[in-house]
Order: C-alpha cells, then structure tokens, then sequence
C-alpha cells in the first residue's frame, strides 16, 4: 500500500492524501480487480438501531475507562494511510483489539459494502478516542460486494468475529448488521454533521458487543456474511506487539 498525496479536498472526518489498495469488485455481471484510492476514512460510532444494545456498548467501554460519547452517531476521522489489506499490522505494547465493522466505499459513483476490523489501542481510548482511532492500521478485507444487490435483504446479512487460531480461535463477535443503522440512514446522518460521502471515502459503521468483554489477542479475524446470496467475505491478521519503553 502506497500513500499518494491529494490536495484541496478536506471533508468532514476525512484526512488529505490518498492510500491506494488491490480490491475484487463484485456484483451479479461479474467480479473486476480494480486499484481504489482512499482518499479519506470516517468512523462511526454509537450507530446502533436499538438504543438499549448503544447504551450496552457505551458501558462496556465505561468500564475501561473511556468517556461517553458527547452525540449519538459520532464521526471519527481516521488518516486513510491507516487502511490496509495485510495479514498482519504491528501495534505498540499489548492492550489494542479488533473489532468487526460492515464498511461503505464510493467507488466511481458507486457504492460499495465490504468488512473490516477498526483496530484500536484501548489504553489511549481512556483519554481520547479520537487519538485512539489514529494509533492503529485498520484492516480491511479486498472483496466489496455491489451495496445495492443486497439492499432487499440488507437485515439478513450478520457480523462475526473470532479471537486467536486453532485450537484456541474463539467467537468474539456475532449478530446482525440490523443491529446498526442502516447504510441510507447512516450517510444521512453524516450528511446532516455536515460531512459529504463522495467518491474516494471510507466508512466504517459501527460494532457490536463482544461476547466475554473487550480484551486483546494475538490474532483476530473477522467477516460479512450473506445467507441470501449464499457467499462470504473473510479477512483475518495477526497483530505483533511492539514492546514499550521501560
């Protein structure tokens, strides 16, 4: 992945300056690898439908100390250098975790759904979550599926997430994207802060609880599926813990 600079455009939650990565554009006609650049990354947070589950949430990331949200959604801007496809990043010392997120991309006028992990350094998060969402690549798988062909049955497709391999891979994550607004509903959102999800933009839309509490691990991986259509996007990486200064 290459960052290739783009000036003069400085949207809401975007950061200038272009990532460039290797996806699988598929739709019912076909599958097409095309290189996209990013040119601006957007999290949301606090999207969930339910205002009860929001609240479980919230509480959850209360008890390791980071502060509540000051507006139900939040946008958190992200530099998109961040965004990767690699199997493995690197994070400083040992209290990051993943967690899995639907993604929205417009690609040529289009828009695109696919699935990624927004990686986070939980021990920043205490102070400022803003901060937080800089500390760590966000990896994102390379298939993207046509947003619009799963639009009739958008509810049925379901999130999931597993800590470790093997023996000792475990679920972390798992429900459905009804859990989460709706992608309409979200850009709406984002467009009444102010923002304008344009060609280039990423979004990662929102999480749900994980089973057992948030905790770290050495690898994670995570996917998107569709019962429907009867397919799947996987990505999965390792995370290498790079030791703190004593």
């Amino acid at each position: 992945m290459q960052p290739a600079r783009r000036a003069d455009r400085r949207p809401l939650g975007g950061i200038v300056g272009d990532c460039v990565i290797t996806v699988d554009l598929v739709q019912q006609s076909g599958s097409q690898r095309a290189q996209v650049a990013i040119g601006a990354v957007v999290i949301a947070g606090w999207t969930g439908r339910d205002a009860a589950a929001v609240e479980e949430h919230i509480a959850e990331l209360e008890q390791l100390g980071v502060r509540r949200p000051a507006s139900i959604p939040m946008f958190y801007p992200v530099a998109s250098a961040r965004v990767t496809t690699r199997d493995t990043i690197e994070a400083l010392g040992n209290e990051s975790s993943g967690e899995v997120e639907f993604l929205l991309l417009q690609h040529d006028g289009r828009l695109w759904l696919s699935v990624g992990s927004d990686h986070t350094d939980r021990r920043v998060e205490t102070y400022d979550i803003c901060v937080s969402k800089q500390m760590c690549d966000k990896p994102v798988a390379a298939t993207w599926w046509a947003l619009d062909e799963v639009q009739a049955h958008w509810d049925r497709l379901i999130l999931r997430s597993y800590i470790g391999l093997g023996a000792d891979r475990a679920l972390y994550q798992s429900g459905s994207v009804a859990a989460m607004l709706e992608p309409a509903t979200l850009l709406a959102r984002y467009r009444e802060a102010g923002g304008n999800f344009s060609d280039g933009m990423l979004m990662f839309c929102g999480t749900l609880p994980a089973q057992g509490g948030i905790r770290p691990s050495r690898h994670f991986s995570f996917e998107i599926d569709d019962p429907v259509a009867g397919r799947t996007i996987r990505h999965g990486y390792g995370i290498s813990c790079l030791p703190l200064p004593q």
